[in-house]
């Protein structure tokens, strides 16, 4: 394996242009599948490697049950400097996995107190609570998906806004938005270079949002001013446990997805110009999930042939 066990871990580098590049210059939706399809390709590679790591770890502590195949000689050679990172990927590899179950049991449960919260209403598709607190979120799951928004932000909202609030919602809902933003969630859990694409993503499905509400009410003005107004009467208010559901308040750049609804709508594109920035910076993080896939994929492969070959018959 030699050092190519390690380049996917440190491969989501070349991501880091496109992550800024695409929020500015890529159409929301092509954004969003784009980092998040990269983010989860790397961040699966980067365990894989992890683990094949781990497995000359392991066999380093002292009264362990696993097998003595693992501590073969030319298992521990497969790996470079194994003393120092075959020990540090145990505990690397058991953070990864802990922090991972914690988000999905919390992610489980934020969306299980929530359905719990609307269980004495009518099942229609939109829920309106009488709280003084100002909210709004894209609730899926359960019997069917539904608009959860407080009375008190509806009070803050004119008859046009409240159309683009409900738009906005309805287009977290359709998309399944709250697959990607939890897909990159975990990706960064597994891999801190994965961050800036976690934050991108969680901008540019906004903006996907915002972009299918201002289509669906044809006023692009009417969905900018309810986001900002959103955004203004939501100031201050704790949003933890709503931390993992998609809404029209959610924290971020507000002045940046305003701004961009004033604009013309972005052209819709599969794929970038070659020849552009964000052309050249989307071909480099392809060309390193690309890399880092065929990376872990032999790294995996050799691992198997030579705990083989050192496994006796």
């Amino acid at each position: 394996m030699g050092v190519f066990v390690f380049l996917p871990l440190v491969l989501p580098l070349t991501a880091w242009p496109i992550a800024r590049l695409a929020e500015q210059h890529l159409h929301p939706r092509t954004a969003t599948r784009l980092l998040t399809a990269v983010a989860a390709v790397m961040a699966l590679c980067s365990t894989v490697c992890l683990a094949l790591v781990m497995v000359v770890g392991t066999a380093q502590l002292p009264g362990n049950p696993l097998p003595d195949a693992w501590s073969d000689p030319e298992v521990r050679a497969a790996v470079p400097y194994d003393e120092v990172v075959g020990k540090a990927a145990i505990p690397a590899l058991c953070a990864v996995v802990a922090a991972s179950a914690r988000t999905l049991w919390r992610h489980g449960r934020v969306r299980r107190r929530a359905h719990r919260a609307l269980a004495g209403l009518p099942g229609t598709g939109v829920a309106v609570l009488p709280d003084e607190v100002p909210y709004a979120y894209a609730l899926p799951g359960g019997r069917r998906d539904r608009v959860v928004v407080s009375t008190a932000l509806l009070d803050c909202l004119e008859a046009g806004e409240r159309r683009a609030l409900f738009a906005h919602e309805r287009a977290h809902l359709a998309a399944r938005h709250h697959r990607y933003l939890l897909a990159v969630r975990l990706a960064a859990l597994a891999n801190p270079f994965l961050r800036p694409l976690r934050t991108a993503v969680s901008y540019t499905a906004e903006r996907w949002a915002d972009e299918a509400a201002a289509r669906a009410v044809g006023d692009r003005r009417a969905v900018a001013t309810a986001i900002g107004k959103a955004a203004l009467v939501s100031r201050g208010t704790p949003v933890a446990t709503l931390a993992t559901l998609a809404g029209l308040a959610a924290p971020g750049p507000v002045p940046r997805r305003v701004a961009a609804l004033l604009r013309p709508a972005p052209a819709v594109r599969t794929w970038p110009p070659v020849f552009t920035s964000v052309g050249l910076a989307a071909w480099a993080a392809a060309a390193g999930t690309a890399v880092s896939a065929m990376s872990s994929a032999n790294a995996a492969v050799t691992m198997f042939l030579i705990l083989r070959a050192a496994t006796p018959f």
